[in-house]
């Protein structure tokens, strides 16, 4: 539905180009030749849903502004109560317009490359000695019971235990449509205040945990010469450095050029565990690759991890007072336990709203 002549303007253009695009794509997933070609027929399903929420808007904005153009006439008609109705009309249509605009707003604004994306989710134990690996485990206990509430799935890339059931190191990827929406911004440094297990006088000690997010990549985001690589095999070692079987089963990768190296020993198999380290190197050399060219565009990125010190917290868990803080949108809960036990969505949705906050204020692209 095209806008009156009265709403013309540079963005009614794109979203009447975009209403066609819409219109193409639905005919093409309708042609019985694309389903013999599985990439074209993602691609068009992918732009498919890309568009039908911005459609759908456009077209209820065009149906708002047309109310408004009829109420608006009828006003200049109307007399006694006939008016009263007809100005509530036009008040309430031009609400519904004001609040489209905003939809659309977000909706046209640009759409995370890693959208979609599976996620490698890395939790290291960092400032605190034991105490940071035993948080550490906390952290990894509320992913997954995050994942559950979500409907994702989650598998073990890599664990590694530390002497009281703590972890010194997991990588887990958390598979789900909207996992990187999600999860992208809980990357960065964890701080923990609390009463360590390992602490007689009953002190409250701080510690911090370091979670890294990377997007899953396909082998076709990223290009690696196997020329590139390092690898040495050896045996596995469990937590005091015995070794737990007697095959060199344990890979451990370089990537020579960028001196990424990733180490997978958790399977039995030399050939799984090489597998689960190309998937791993995959994502961090996605990642360096995309922060590169923010970078190049001069788009400011915090860090993720720095230097795991607790002063570069972007969160920080209060056993005491059974409170949880993040320090990026200055938001306070007072049910750490609830978030402990996978409630994370109050603190995702903010996160979430500040950054599109941010597009919307062209701080962020």
């Amino acid at each position: 539905m095209p806008p009156s002549s009265a709403h013309s303007s540079p963005l009614d253009a794109r979203l009447q180009a975009l209403e066609v695009e819409f219109g193409e794509v639905e005919r093409a997933l309708a042609d019985p030749d694309a389903a013999s070609d599985p990439a074209r027929l993602r691609a068009l399903a992918q732009r498919h849903k890309e568009l039908s929420d911005v459609v759908a808007t456009w077209r209820q904005l065009c149906a708002a502004r047309s109310d408004l153009e009829t109420a608006r006439l009828m006003l200049e008609e109307a007399t006694g109560e006939d008016r009263e109705t007809m100005h509530a009309e036009v008040e309430a249509a031009v609400a519904s317009i004001e609040a489209l605009g905003a939809q659309l707003s977000i909706l046209l604004l640009p759409r995370d490359p890693n959208d979609g994306r599976n996620v490698i989710v890395e939790i290291r134990g960092a400032e605190g000695g034991e105490e940071a690996n035993l948080f550490a485990r906390d952290l990894y206990d509320m992913y997954t019971r995050y994942a559950g509430r979500r409907g994702w799935r989650t598998e073990v890339l890599t664990e590694s235990g530390s002497e009281r059931d703590g972890l010194n190191e997991v990588v887990v990827v958390v598979k789900g449509a909207d996992a990187w929406t999600r999860l992208e911004h809980e990357a960065g440094p964890h701080r923990v205040q609390r009463v360590p297990v390992t602490e007689s006088k009953g002190r409250v000690h701080t510690s911090s945990a370091t979670v890294t997010v990377l997007p899953e990549a396909d082998e076709v985001d990223v290009t690696i010469d196997p020329g590139d690589l390092k690898v040495d095999v050896y045996r596995s070692t469990g937590p005091g450095g015995q070794s737990v079987n007697t095959t060199d089963s344990a890979v451990r990768i370089t990537h020579l050029p960028t001196g990424i190296v990733v180490a997978m020993q958790d399977e039995k198999s030399q050939i799984q565990n090489r597998a689960k380290a190309m998937t791993v190197l995959r994502a961090r050399l996605l990642k360096a690759e995309q922060d590169r060219r923010a970078e190049e565009l001069a788009v400011q990125r915090r860090s993720q991890v720095g230097g795991g010190g607790r002063s570069e917290k972007i969160r920080t868990y209060n056993f005491r007072e059974n409170r949880v803080t993040d320090h990026r949108v200055n938001l306070t809960l007072y049910k750490l336990d609830q978030v402990l036990g996978g409630d994370l969505d109050e603190l995702t949705d903010a996160l979430m709203a500040d950054k599109r906050s941010r597009q919307l204020a062209g701080e962020e692209g």
